[in-house]
């Protein structure tokens, strides 16, 4: 039993630090920031370049740095529909930022953004490449997935995870981003602002 409890630390310890580890030197941006490199184009699955200028709503843009084999990724998007649904009812924008620079000739490459973007259904969703993760350095992006919300001053006002459940999309107790979302349209308080973005690491090209 003792033995057993040793290696359950061991494996949340190997967890948080798999979680974490990666652009620790890039600082994630605080509440209120105005949203970086608007004006930066990224390709997306679509063909077109997008911007997060052109890509903003009304009333903000949502911003989710995601990728294609992360499992946290795999478990989370699932979730990715019902968002695109509710910013569009909330006249926001969305758009899926792939930043790991250091798997784009492999599993993060164009090719295979565009083979997953066709199986999990991002038709209504731009899914684009952030070269040399540029937009991710700007943002202090640290995981995939991670959540940057921005209003309509594109001003960020929640940062994080989506919601406090991994593993099942019918069980989270705590839907953070849902919330966050109907708050800042509703104009009442977003609480919390900040949670913790659990995921793998951007994998960023070491120079």
């Amino acid at each position: 039993m003792k033995k057993l409890s040793t290696l359950l630390l061991l494996a949340t310890i190997g967890f948080f630090t798999y979680s974490f580890k990666g652009g620790e030197e890039y600082q994630t941006i605080e509440i209120g920031t105005k949203a970086p490199m608007l004006d930066y184009e990224m390709q997306g699955t679509d063909g077109e370049p997008h911007s997060l200028k052109s890509l903003a709503e009304n009333n903000g843009i949502l911003v989710i740095f995601s990728c294609n084999t992360c499992p946290f990724v795999i478990k989370w998007e699932d979730r990715y529909p019902a968002l695109a649904e509710l910013t569009a009812e909330n006249e926001i924008g969305f758009v899926l930022v792939n930043s790991n620079e250091a798997k784009r000739d492999g599993a993060d490459s164009m090719e295979e953004m565009l083979s997953h973007a066709e199986e999990k259904g991002y038709s209504n969703v731009p899914y684009v490449v952030d070269e040399n993760s540029k937009l991710a350095n700007a943002f202090g992006g640290k995981t995939t997935p991670h959540v940057f919300l921005f209003n309509a001053e594109m001003e960020l006002v929640y940062e994080g995870a989506i919601d406090d459940n991994l593993d099942d999309a019918s069980a989270f107790e705590k839907p953070y981003l849902k919330h966050a979302i109907e708050n800042m349209v509703m104009g009442k308080e977003i609480e919390p602002k900040n949670t913790k973005a659990i995921g793998c690491s951007i994998k960023r090209v070491k120079g």
